[in-house]
């Protein structure tokens, strides 16, 4: 799968440097496989969420070492990954985000 952008991941990585290396794990994971659904994807990553979003789109929620969460659109169709955002568990249960998307 294609992810847009690697630099948005690599600026994620830097400024939470403990998420880093299950970030470089989730990279070198999506990279390698072709997801062709969200059931597909559940097989890797068996704690993944799908939600709704206030645009009415759904997004891929990540779980990243407990404490954060990323936020992906995922088009299966195109095999492409777009990250949204990478928020704490705090961040993410304010729930603001949802709104945003």
């Amino acid at each position: 799968m294609l992810i847009v952008t690697d630099k948005t991941l690599a600026k994620w990585e830097s400024s939470y440097p403990t998420a880093a290396p299950t970030l470089e794990h989730w990279k070198q994971v999506v990279k390698s496989q072709e997801f062709g659904n969200f059931v597909e994807l559940r097989k890797a990553f068996p704690s993944a969420d799908q939600v709704t979003v206030a645009s009415g789109r759904p997004v891929v929620i990540f779980n990243i070492k407990r404490q954060f969460r990323l936020i992906a659109a995922i088009h299966y169709n195109h095999r492409t990954i777009y990250l949204l955002r990478f928020l704490t568990h705090t961040q993410y249960d304010t729930n603001k985000w949802k709104a945003e998307l």
